[in-house]
């Protein structure tokens, strides 16, 4: 069970339900990167961020920033932030919960971050 009191924070994964979805968008539940500050995501509701995935084909994607890797069924997988894919969702009416207290290294977000201005140019 979820501490009550828990609300995502900037760097850290998350698991949350990206359905219902349109397209080439990711759907079910995935791991999520916080962008987003815990103060804004408290207040609001809401979280921005970057899903994940495990697909083998964003091995060669110039989008995904490859941040570690996942056992999934006794296979080793490489795990990718999709930084082409930036959502808002509410966290707390899609049931978010903390992926084991994890979080990205300052480095890897930080690379994430650059990959994303690229396409969004701040």
């Amino acid at each position: 069970m979820v501490n009550p009191l828990w609300v995502p924070d900037r760097q850290q994964l998350i698991w949350i339900d990206c359905s219902p979805q349109v397209g080439q968008e990711m759907k079910n539940v995935h791991p999520f990167l916080v962008l987003s500050p815990n103060e804004f995501n408290h207040k609001t509701s809401l979280v921005l961020g970057l899903p994940m995935t495990t697909a083998a084909y964003n091995q060669d994607n110039p989008f995904a920033v490859e941040v570690g890797s996942v056992v999934k069924q006794g296979i080793t997988k490489a795990s990718y932030v999709l930084c082409h894919q930036p959502k808002s969702f509410d966290w707390r009416q899609r049931k978010a919960s903390p992926y084991e207290g994890r979080q990205v290294s300052d480095e890897v977000f930080k690379q994430v971050l650059k990959q994303l201005n690229q396409i969004i140019q701040l």
